[in-house]
């Protein structure tokens, strides 16, 4: 599907019907798949044939729709998990050990920060946290001898920092490591990091690319551009003989779709964060529509935006693609079509006012989630970002009085009447 249009990819991309075939992409219902043979099971569990045998590995619903998501992003290879957080977390453990180190843009989803900051400490890999604003320099001392990864977000949840790929993926390169890019906020409608040099791109794929609030998941998507065995000793699960499946070196077998192969045969089989068929074939639908709602989510942001500013009681106003904006031009370079459709706001009441606004709307929902077809608002430093004191709060770029608004595909002037009454 490379030559069609990406709104086209968005609905023909990663599934195609045979004749007398369903249409759309059946919901494979199953836990497992039989097989005739004893010898053709058994090439399966070595990695010598493709196909299914337990959908804890793989799933022929979750294969399209990934294969779908690859194809939107310009990647090689694809595979979904069971929510974001499980697909960050591969990303990361899939070339990291006990021992090892990260490099993150300090500018986070709060859930994100946790996981790398707390979480994968427990386990023995240390993250080193970089303004996303730093110099060439003050990101070149981050790094380490076991350094195996840079980690970024395109547009920053919720501090809506847009990620300079090119002085990210520039340094990483330099020393031998992936740039790995959570592109939810802007989607691959509005950015594809790897044509900016990232080279392993993650989704929270409950948000936009679901668009609907109805199914939790995520996807990893590899770009088979970075070169494992040129750097073998820094990466020794790719490219070394992997003692659980008769010593196959991932690297050498699979080539371009090593990394992909290798996560979902160790990560996936062990730890099991498969996204089920059903959530699949859900996010399969909002995927058909993602060229749409994120065009109207992002003109509906931006006259939401103008109102804000417009109004006496609020303090600032927020949005990469809002002129003015600190990463206006930063967005008009990576992202020229438009960026994401959530803005941050603040009052001049401070925190207080914040919470007593939020509680006056009617129609916009107080809810844990962002970027769906329904506007909706949340205070992360009360909400996503509460575990962080004030200054990890700052260091992630979130404000004590930040408003988070995911701007809905709702008509304008309804969400901007509703933004008045609640601020009268």
């Amino acid at each position: 599907m490379s030559d069609y249009k990406i709104e086209t990819k968005c609905i023909q991309s990663g599934y195609r019907p045979g004749n007398g075939e369903p249409r759309i992409v059946p919901i494979y219902q199953s836990t497992t798949f039989r097989y005739t043979s004893s010898e053709q099971m058994g090439r399966l569990f070595d990695l010598e044939e493709s196909g299914y045998f337990y959908t804890r590995l793989q799933n022929p619903t979750n294969d399209a729709v990934a294969s779908k998501i690859c194809d939107l992003e310009g990647g090689t290879a694809a595979m979904l998990t069971s929510s974001g957080q499980a697909a960050n977390f591969y990303a990361i453990m899939n070339i990291a050990q006990a021992g090892d180190h990260i490099v993150c843009a300090s500018a986070l989803y709060g859930g994100t920060y946790n996981l790398f900051a707390h979480t994968i400490r427990k386990m023995g890999v240390e993250a080193t946290f970089v303004d996303p604003d730093c110099t060439q320099e003050e990101l070149e001392s981050a790094f380490k001898d076991n350094t195996k990864a840079v980690f970024g977000e395109t547009i920053a949840n919720p501090a809506l920092v847009v990620l300079d790929f090119e002085k990210f993926a520039e340094a990483a390169h330099r020393h031998g490591v992936p740039l790995i890019v959570d592109n939810t906020f802007a989607t691959p409608i509005n950015c594809r990091p790897f044509e900016w040099g990232a080279d392993i791109v993650t989704h929270s794929t409950t948000k936009y690319m679901d668009g609907h609030a109805a199914c939790v998941g995520g996807a990893i998507v590899d770009s088979g551009n970075f070169d494992w065995m040129a750097h073998a000793d820094k990466f020794p699960g790719l490219t070394t003989p992997d003692v659980t499946y008769h010593g196959i070196v991932y690297a050498e077998k699979f080539g371009k779709m090593a990394y992909i192969m290798k996560a979902t045969a160790q990560l996936m089989r062990d730890l099991g964060s498969i996204q089920s068929p059903q959530n699949a074939f859900l996010l399969n639908i909002g995927l058909e529509t993602l060229h749409l709602r994120v065009a109207r989510h992002c003109e509906n942001a931006l006259k939401v935006a103008r109102y804000l500013q417009s109004q006496e009681k609020v303090a600032w106003v927020n949005n990469p693609s809002l002129p003015g904006d600190k990463y206006y031009d930063l967005a008009r370079k990576y992202m020229p079509g438009g960026s994401c459709g959530v803005l941050t706001f603040g009052l001049k009441g401070g925190r207080e006012a914040a919470v007593e606004m939020m509680d006056k709307l009617k129609m916009i929902a107080i809810v844990t989630h962002v970027a769906d077809a329904r506007s909706c608002v949340l205070h992360p430093a009360s909400h996503t970002h509460r575990q962080m004191n004030d200054q990890e709060l700052i260091e992630a770029g979130v404000q004590p009085d930040l408003i988070r608004f995911s701007v809905g595909i709702e008509n304008a002037e309804d969400i901007i009447a509703d933004l008045e009454q609640a601020l009268k």
